[in-house]
């Protein structure tokens, strides 16, 4: 099947959309909500309206948090889609260009309405249609190695009892509904996991603290705490069956998703620090011959090049985890190489973009610092890159978690 790692001609609309609102609406309220942590950007409002409504029409795709469903029908004979998930990474990317921050605040945009799109069945993706769901994995102790989740799902009647303490939720506060991943028999390992949807309100479910951020201080970022939280069995997403030889496959699914759409972010911040840093190295006399050799140009120039060919690899693997989800076709692999290169190129390409810029990259003369912090928990949430590197040496050396840790 052929892939054309182009931006589809249907997407470039939604495309060119997304970027005005983040040149238009993001941007200049950027500084503004760095600064004011915790303050809900009530500009926001307006925008997800705007998105809700291209959604229902119709109009567009990508306007919503989309999901990976290997159970829908593959396009038919040789055909070749470009769907949802294409265009979900390419918009967020847009956005992210504006502020990542923000676009975390978006309501009904988070990570976990992408785990009720993935893993929920047709009644339930009905049920929590307009929920903005925020995603709670992380626990203290448990960061990066989700399979050691130590929360607890217990069934009581017709009701699953939840207890644990879920820590670095995004928009954990301002949040309809979380996702929680909760083991319902810790002796059982991964196969146990599972997401439940827990309303906000639920009696049991408590806002413990908002925590102070490096960066992204425009979204909210909670610790929850669950004691004795009952909620009904019908919020268990998908099937409540543990299947031990599936294993963690069925928690997986949802980062089969996520992950690509974090690569998005990373690419997005950097492509934004990387274009004002061309504006501004061009004002100083620094220009980029792309006929040239790098070692015969200048060395901020040579530097440039190397940002924009590492920028340009992460959007690459980006673009093919997202159009392989289109094409029902697995992508997990692919997914984490995505993952973990755009996280790691993120960083650095916002970093070096400080560097070159020297005092007006370091100062908040301009964004480049911010973006710089920004970038570092795109490199972290999940699954930091090192974990990412892990499940790519594990899928492609043909190896268990087990085999190899």
């Amino acid at each position: 099947m052929p892939i054309n790692l182009e931006t589809p001609k249907k997407h470039r609309t939604l495309v060119d959309q997304a970027h005005q609102v983040a040149m238009n609406m993001l941007r200049p309220i950027s500084r503004k909500y760095d600064r004011a942590e915790h303050a809900y950007p009530v500009e926001l409002d307006m925008l997800a309206a705007m998105i809700d409504g291209l959604a229902e029409s119709g109009r567009t795709e990508g306007a919503g948090a989309a999901g990976v469903r290997r159970d829908d029908d593959p396009p038919g004979g040789d055909g070749v889609r470009n769907g949802t998930n294409l265009a979900s990474v390419l918009s967020i990317a847009e956005m992210c260009w504006g502020d990542t921050g923000l676009l975390l605040s978006m309501p009904r945009q988070g990570l976990g309405n992408s785990a009720i799109a993935s893993v929920a069945d047709e009644a339930q993706a009905a049920r929590f249609a307009g929920v903005w769901a925020a995603m709670a994995i992380t626990e203290p102790g448990v960061g990066s190695d989700s399979a050691g989740i130590r929360t607890t799902a217990r069934l009581d009647g017709d009701d699953y009892v939840i207890d644990g303490e879920k820590i670095y939720v995004t928009a954990g506060e301002r949040c309809d509904a979380v996702v929680v991943w909760a083991t319902l028999d810790a002796s059982l390992g991964r196969a146990a996991i599972k997401s439940f949807v827990v309303p906000k309100g639920t009696p049991g479910m408590t806002v413990e603290r908002l925590e102070r951020k490096l960066g992204i201080r425009a979204s909210d970022t909670a610790t929850l705490r669950f004691d004795g939280c009952r909620v009904p069995k019908e919020n268990l997403l998908g099937s409540p069956e543990v299947d031990v030889k599936q294993g963690f496959a069925g928690a997986m699914a949802t980062f089969d998703n996520t992950r690509p759409l974090v690569a998005a972010m990373a690419v997005g911040c950097a492509t934004a620090a990387l274009d004002l840093t061309r504006d501004l190295l061009a004002e100083a006399g620094v220009s980029v011959d792309y006929d040239r050799p790098a070692q015969n140009q200048s060395a901020a120039a040579a530097k440039l090049l190397q940002l924009e060919a590492d920028l340009e690899s992460a959007r690459l693997l980006m673009m093919q985890a997202a159009w392989l989800a289109d094409n029902r076709r697995p992508n997990s692999l692919e997914a984490s190489m995505a993952k973990g290169k755009a996280g790691r190129v993120g960083s650095d390409v916002t970093l070096s973009c400080v560097e070159l810029c020297s005092s007006v990259g370091y100062s908040e003369v301009e964004l480049l610092e911010k973006w710089a912090r920004d970038s570092k928990i795109l490199d972290i949430f999940e699954g930091t890159q090192q974990i990412q590197q892990l499940i790519v040496a594990r899928r492609l050396l043909g190896l268990s978690s087990a085999e190899l840790k």
